[in-house]
């Protein structure tokens, strides 16, 4: 290599080193607090917002750090939104679909009820329009979201009684959020909505009949496999499901450049690696509760088509009278129509062929 050219790398490298910590240097100390609608020991979700603090005071030099408080601790799991909105805290980690009592458009940045997969909605929401309609909706409310994580696919959840058909659902108290409750509440089901915390209570009591959550490696944590014996799939309500981070919109638009962008990106490394140890740990946490005694059950049939049935009408319902869900809705119909007819071609063909080769001689 010619000397002078070693020269220049080198003194490139060394302004490198120096100019860092004299550009954060430059940028103003931040103190923002972020209110979790999940308890620690949910490790995965907890952990997204954890990690997304984590991050942007590593990428400032400890200029910009965010102090991350679990459910309850500042707020309950379920305020989150309103805290952030009115400033009492900065952000907020937390999941859409708990709000849609205040408009039923906020269900569509976690998921819908027979709707898109992970891939497909990640898809939408990067590239199809999703994540603009879904940020000028939220404007009304003071907030700034970005997508911060993934469960994948959900199960349907834990049942003290086995159920055979649409029939067994009717007055079935079940701990249900988001628009998957109403869906379900047109089959019969009772739905109730209460926080991760508060749910192995009320079904231990008996208050509640059934009880779904997320997946297999949260739910072996709650605890449910105790006093609930079998557990359904799919979650048909939470083909996949998209917890976010609420960022209160004056606070956002007061944030040097630099720090929206470290920002943004954490948020992108949580949404990707959240469904990443999802699909690690789901995997062994329903070997182990299979162990512990829970028998797996698929929905029956004639509970499939009803709800999909049922999911659609409703749908058809809310676009009729809330032009804010329509406006939403057409886009997000459109594109899944779309997505269908592609994963239909390659992805599911190739999925459905090595899942049946499963235990074939190699």
């Amino acid at each position: 290599m010619d000397r002078r050219t070693m020269l220049k790398g080198a003194g490139l490298a060394a302004a490198a080193g120096v100019a860092s910590p004299a550009i954060a240097q430059t940028q103003p100390e931040i103190r923002w607090r972020m209110a979790s609608s999940y308890p620690k020991s949910l490790d995965t979700l907890y952990g997204a917002g954890a990690q997304i603090a984590k991050r942007v005071a590593e990428a400032t030099d400890n200029r910009f750090q965010i102090q991350v408080f679990a459910a309850g601790e500042l707020v309950s799991g379920l305020q989150v939104l309103d805290s952030v909105q009115n400033g009492t805290v900065e952000c907020g980690y937390t999941l859409s679909s708990f709000y849609i009592g205040k408009d039923p458009t906020f269900q569509f940045e976690t998921s819908m009820p027979w709707g898109m997969n992970v891939r497909h909605h990640n898809a939408w929401m990067m590239y199809g329009g999703g994540l603009q309609l879904v940020r000028e909706f939220m404007k009304d409310y003071n907030v700034m979201p970005f997508p911060a994580g993934q469960t994948g696919a959900q199960m349907g959840g834990w049942f003290r009684s086995e159920i055979k058909s649409v029939q067994d659902l009717s007055g079935l108290k079940m701990r249900i959020a988001g628009m998957g409750g109403q869906i379900m509440s047109r089959l019969g089901v009772v739905p109730q909505v209460l926080a991760a915390g508060d749910i192995y209570p009320a079904l231990e009591r008996g208050t509640l009949d059934a009880v779904e959550f997320s997946g297999p490696y949260d739910d072996e944590k709650l605890g449910f496999v105790k006093v609930a014996k079998y557990y359904y799939y799919p979650g048909f309500w939470e083909g996949s499901a998209q917890p976010s981070l609420y960022v209160n919109l004056d606070k956002w638009n007061g944030l040097p450049a630099a720090y929206k962008a470290i920002l943004e990106a954490a948020c992108a490394e949580a949404n990707a690696q959240c469904v990443m140890k999802y699909d690690a740990e789901n995997a062994e946490a329903v070997r182990r509760l299979v162990a512990q005694g829970a028998q797996l059950r698929a929905f029956p049939k004639d509970i499939l088509d009803a709800s999909f049935r049922e999911a659609y009408k409703f749908y058809n319902e809310i676009a009729a009278s809330n032009p804010k869900f329509k406006k939403i809705y057409d886009s997000w119909n459109a594109f899944r129509e779309k997505e269908y007819t592609w994963f239909r071609i390659a992805e599911l063909p190739f999925d459905y062929f090595v899942y049946t080769q499963q235990g074939q001689p190699r």
